[in-house]
This record gives C-alpha cells, structure tokens and sequence, in this order.
C-alpha cells in the first residue's frame, strides 16, 4: 500500500471514532464539546485521536478524558455544565464565625501547640505587636470546612452529589493573624471543574475574610471530588 492511501485510511479511521465518540454524548454535552475542540485547535493543543496516553506507573489505572466525560452520570454532566460557566465567580460567602479563646485554647491542647501568643492573654497584652492573643493558623485552616459550609447537611454544597471528599490543598498563605474576639468568613470562588472517573474533581480558592480588616487571614486553593 502507498504512503498516500496508509494516510487516507488513518485519517478516515480517525474520522469514525470521533463521529462514534459525538455520537454517544448528549445534545448538550456534544454541543460544550464541540466548542472546546474548536478552541484547543485553534490554540495549536489539540492531538489526533489516534494517538497514544502517556504510559502509565505499574499498577495505575488508566482513564482518559474523553472516556470520562462519556460515562458522566446525568447529574454530574449537569453540574459539570453548571459550573463549566461559572469558572472565576464567586459560589458561596459564609456566615460570621466567632473566634474565642475557649476555641483557641482547646486547639492548642489537641495540637499540643500551647504558645503564649495563643494561650496568655495576660502576657500578649504586654509583649505581643498584636497587643492580645492570636489563633493558630492551623485553626483558620481546619474551620475551613465549617466555614464554608461544607460540613452541613441541612444545606449542602452539591446537593446532588452522594459523596465528597478532601483531596487536600495545592496552596496555603496566613496573610494576617486572626485576634481572638475577632468574627472571620470564607468566601468561596470557583478556579476550576474536571470531570474524572464517577464524578467531577473541583478546584476552589477559599479566602478567610475577618470583619473589620482589609487583609484576609487566609488564602488557600481547596480540592474536592464529587462522586455521583
């Protein structure tokens, strides 16, 4: 066989899996599709469909973009399409939480972290800049769930989701210390949504507003998976 017909026949066969790949989306779906084609080949990234993954580790499971936006259950690929047009918002700002030394103090038991920045109030009055006692960083970070009501069941997040799970952070700052008596809330803004094997992995940066002061106590860029 000539090179030009090897050519023609590759480029055929790949012109079938991608029909039989539309084929099998949903109308909506197809059309978000279809449009994030145009833009990544616009943008020069677009691959042949033909061509291979990256080779795997020993013993990992190999599950592709594309197969994971075909088998997306109805609920995630409503979500996904939800919140696909919702990259950079702002999703949820919370409640005012206060910050007491009773808090502080049980904190800094737990963590066995008894610092007198934390813990004296007496001696912070005197020697600490902050003229009183201050919560540990840790403790802004571990509320994080409480704050941005992520923890209660009367009023979840992604109501449709069965499960969600903290895959961890991919970045974490305290720009200003959080004074006991202080009332802080998190706001929530939308970075990023991908869909994976059985649900969507999502990406939010979580800041730590404290009433009254500019600069936020913290900023962390948050990561969940939903699973469906």
């Amino acid at each position: 066989m000539k090179v030009v017909d090897i050519l023609k026949h590759k480029r055929g066969s790949l012109s079938r899996h991608h029909m039989e790949f539309m084929d099998k989306m949903s109308p909506s779906l197809r059309e978000y599709w279809s449009e994030l084609v145009s833009r990544a080949h616009a943008q020069h990234i677009f691959r042949a469909w033909g061509k291979d993954f990256q080779k795997p580790a020993v013993n990992e499971e190999v599950i592709s973009p594309v197969q994971d936006i075909i088998n997306m259950k109805p609920d995630a690929e409503a979500l996904y399409l939800e919140l696909s047009q919702k990259i950079g918002e702002e999703l949820h700002v919370g409640d005012w939480f206060s910050i007491d030394q009773e808090r502080v103090d049980a904190f800094g038991r737990v963590t066995e972290d008894m610092q007198w920045i934390h813990t004296n109030p007496e001696k912070a009055e005197q020697e600490s800049p902050f003229k009183s006692t201050i919560a540990h960083g840790f403790l802004t970070l571990a509320l994080l769930p409480r704050l941005s009501d992520a923890v209660d069941p009367e009023k979840p997040l992604f109501p449709t989701a069965k499960v969600t799970v903290n895959m961890g952070m991919n970045s974490v700052r305290f720009p200003y210390p959080v004074r006991v008596g202080s009332n802080i809330r998190a706001h929530s803004r939308l970075l990023k949504v991908t869909p994976i094997q059985k649900g969507l992995e999502i990406t939010r940066e979580l800041k730590v507003e404290i009433e009254g002061v500019r600069r936020p106590a913290c900023v962390a860029e948050s990561v969940i998976r939903l699973y469906f």
